[in-house]
């Protein structure tokens, strides 16, 4: 069994502008609010997600996106 920590995902709620990528990359963990600003429920991402996250987080156009492995 791994100890490692599970992955998280966050955004930067200041440097988003809604553009609605990661959502659209990751419908499973982030939903959009009324004005298409980023919802995140649950922020584990579970390992089979990891590569959609990743997609996510590089599809930023303002690099709001980040998963706990990112420098902020």
């Amino acid at each position: 069994m791994s100890s490692a920590k599970p992955k998280t995902l966050r955004i930067d709620r200041i440097s988003c502008i809604g553009s609605g990528l990661c959502a659209e990359l990751l419908p499973e963990l982030i939903d959009l609010d009324e004005w298409g600003f980023p919802i995140i429920a649950d922020r584990t991402i579970p390992p089979r997600l990891n590569g959609p996250a990743r997609r996510a987080v590089a599809a930023c156009p303002v690099l709001a996106v980040h998963t706990d492995e990112d420098p902020c």
